[in-house]
């Protein structure tokens, strides 16, 4: 087996810091183990470390230090918290996840390798990974779960794939890894043992005795003499995910930075288990309790990050605040497998259906779903009446034939192909005729055709029809025509009719070119 152990050492600061983007120049700031007189600093950040503030010094030492100290109040159960979104993020690399104490995650990743490319690819990934979640940790691969988890906690990032050079690398470690019993470190101390490989070298004997039976156990469990099963665990059935803002933020590009981190996690949770969200919900909470929804209302399911980052940041920017944000909350709603698809054979090829279907989703964000709307096909012979419209990638099928009592078609005078034009007026124009006989209704003809003409007074030149269609007695809106393909002065293709009635009147419908 192969384990990779993710220690966050700072974690109980980035739980409170990781919400804004990085700074030229942040404010000095620290975590305190209680708002008591008597807390300790239990982590700072690097312009609180260069001014002196240290680990384990008392807060007013630190705060003598360093000049407007920014003192934060540890929050355990947070730090839980997050500790097993990260965990429900790591599934996405493998099957096999487990907490290691309250700052590390241990991930079995022998069965990933071949999957991911091997362990250096599979390393860079998982670490730009965390770096996207907002947070900073130390990553170590060991044979063992316990050997793992001891080289990232003493920042070893080191890469051990066989237990042939495992034990030369553990014998480096300070015996600090293997016991946590100040006692038990300075009686290690006196016998001159400083490092696990001191330790190895005394008689096992002797020093179960002297140390205990606790740290001959560890270290067999970090070499892999002895076993060391690991509680795996459990992602949530759904996903909500909060994250509070260090200080009011109005600007929406801020709140996008912080939002991002949350749909990272919530990408790497779908991401295990092969399902996809399609009305991801968002509440952007305020002071006094103000909250405001924002809610993605998406065509397909999807876990792709920048698609959601990029629907997120249209919806924020038509969105009118009431006043800043305190907190982010988000809450995945109901996910639903996703469909496989097929990728493209050559590379750089795209999905021209996915690309049509995030464009609209695009559209809907910026600009409401009121603003945009499908076309689907309706059984009608009528042109203005053979189209509905529709949501946006509903996809519905017309009938061969209209759902009406009845209706006619008839092609006379030449045999072509009924054509569409793509382009319909919204109302038909009236065109000029040069006068002359009308046609019988056999399709034959009395005369000279009357011939139309452009709205210049230029001819047309009739190339193909008529297509007659008489439909729409059924609901009072009757229609009698026969259709032309037409070109112009100007060489294009126009679509046009005449009314079979008693003024035979000529009217421009489309344009094909």
């Amino acid at each position: 087996m192969l384990w990779l152990a993710l220690h966050f050492r700072h974690l109980p600061l980035e739980v409170f810091t990781r919400g804004t983007p990085l700074q030229p120049q942040p404010a000095a700031a620290a975590v305190a183990s209680s708002a008591e007189t008597s807390a300790v600093i239990v982590d700072a950040n690097r312009p609180a470390l260069a001014r002196g503030v240290q680990p384990g010094m008392s807060v007013a030492a630190a705060c003598a230090l360093a000049a407007g100290l920014q003192t934060l109040v540890r929050d355990s159960a947070r730090e839980q918290t997050t500790l097993a979104r990260i965990a429900a993020w790591s599934l996405q690399f493998t099957s096999l996840v487990s907490l290691a104490g309250l700052d590390t995650v241990l991930l079995d990743i022998e069965g990933s390798l071949k999957l991911f490319g091997g362990l250096a690819k599979l390393h860079q990934q998982i670490a730009r990974g965390v770096a996207d979640l907002g947070f900073s940790a130390s990553i170590a691969c060991a044979p063992t779960p316990l050997a793992a988890s001891w080289f990232a906690r003493a920042g070893v990032n080191v890469r051990v794939q066989h237990h042939d050079a495992l034990r030369h690398a553990l014998e480096k470690l300070p015996t600090a890894m293997a016991c946590e019993d100040t006692a038990t470190q300075h009686l290690l101390q006196s016998f001159g043992a400083h490092t696990l490989g001191d330790c190895l070298r005394l008689p096992r004997d002797g020093l179960t005795r002297r140390a205990g039976p606790r740290l001959l156990i560890q270290l067999d469990h970090a070499l892999g003499l002895a076993p060391d099963p690991r509680l795996p665990f459990v992602a949530p059935q759904t996903w909500c995910a909060a994250l509070q803002l260090p200080a009011p933020v109005a600007n929406a590009e801020a709140l996008l930075f912080a939002a991002r981190r949350l749909l990272a996690e919530l990408c790497g949770w779908l991401a295990s288990s092969g399902h996809g969200v399609q009305h991801p919900r968002f509440e952007f909470i305020h002071e006094k309790q103000i909250v405001t929804v924002i809610t993605l209302e998406l065509s397909s399911a999807t876990r792709e990050l920048d698609h959601l980052t990029t629907l997120l940041r249209e919806r924020l920017n038509r969105t009118e605040l009431p006043c800043a944000a305190v907190e982010i909350a988000i809450a995945s709603g109901r996910v639903v497998p996703l469909a496989s698809r097929n990728l493209a054979f050559l590379p750089g090829g795209t999905d021209e259906a996915s690309d049509a279907t995030r464009f609209v989703e695009r559209l809907n964000a910026r600009l409401g779903a009121q603003a945009i709307c499908g076309l689907t096909p309706h059984a009608d012979y009528r042109p203005e009446r053979a189209w509905r419209t529709c949501q946006p990638g509903v996809a519905t099928s017309a009938s061969s034939s209209p759902s009406s009592p009845s209706a006619s078609t008839a092609t006379t005078h030449s045999t072509y192909t009924p054509a569409r034009p793509l382009w319909l007026l919204t109302t038909p124009r009236p065109l000029r005729d040069t006068g002359g006989s009308k046609d019988t209704d056999d399709g034959g003809s009395t005369g000279v055709r009357a011939a139309p003409r452009d709205s210049d007074g230029s001819p047309l030149s009739l190339l193909a029809g008529p297509e007659r269609i008489e439909a729409g007695w059924w609901d009072g809106r009757h229609v009698a025509r026969d259709y032309f393909v037409a070109r112009n002065r100007a060489q294009s293709l126009l679509w046009i009719y005449r009314e079979r009635d008693v003024n035979a009147r000529w009217y421009l419908h489309g344009f094909f070119s």
